[in-house]
């Protein structure tokens, strides 16, 4: 499919794909600190202020990733930035009941133009994906560029040329992307529409009215 494999002693790149990554899900509300007299848990404000080295426990769990860093600074920087690799279904919440192949093809295609979160990875067996999966630019990882060449054992292949081009192209459009509510010039029947796909919306000051039920009084 899209990727190629190369030899053990090449040096790390921007979309290079590792297995058995270290991510660290810490609680801020729930420190686990241990000391000398047992363990003991704490908010991370009350930790903060402290200002002593303390010794924690947190949860760490292996994933899938993909080198975010640029070449350059994958070659001679300290740290390495990847994103987490997770199956499509969990990323892109209309791939769930997607079955036909015109369907997954206006998702692949369609979605992934309108869509800057995500970065579509086919299944490929030899690279270790059963199933369609996906780039999440939203979760990171850092870890030490030394030491993650140590574990080359772990890079299962990388991007061929065309799609590490696009999965360039795609990550700049994320991190410069300007945030804003889509649905802000929506008039009251479309917002009502729009609603009724994305319950979570918040319809601003001019969308609500006293008759309708959208954002207001019945």
């Amino acid at each position: 499919m899209i990727y190629e494999f190369p030899d053990k002693s090449a040096p790390i790149r921007q979309g290079d794909i590792f297995v058995g990554l270290p991510r660290i899900d810490i609680s801020l509300n729930k420190v686990l600190i241990v000391g000398e007299t047992g363990e003991r848990v704490a908010k991370w404000a009350e930790v903060i202020q402290r200002y002593e080295s303390l010794n924690i426990i947190v949860p760490v769990r292996p994933v899938t990733a993909i080198v975010a860093t640029q070449d350059c600074d994958a070659l001679h920087g300290r740290d390495i930035t990847l994103c987490e690799i997770s199956k499509f279904k969990d990323v892109e919440r209309k791939s769930k009941e997607t079955t036909s192949p015109k369907s997954w093809k206006n998702i692949i295609i369609q979605h992934a133009r309108i869509n800057q979160k995500w970065f579509y990875l086919p299944p490929d067996e030899e690279i270790g994906f059963s199933e369609k999966m996906a780039v999440d630019f939203m979760v990171t990882l850092r870890v030490s560029r030394a030491e993650l060449e140590e574990l080359h054992d772990l890079r299962k292949g990388r991007l061929n040329e065309i799609a590490d081009e696009h999965f360039r192209e795609r990550i700049s459009e994320f991190f410069r992307r300007y945030p804003y509510d889509e649905w802000y010039p929506l008039d009251r029947e479309e917002l009502k529409a729009y609603l009724g796909e994305y319950p979570d919306a918040k319809p601003f000051p001019w969308q609500q009215t006293e008759t309708t039920g959208v954002g207001g009084k019945k």
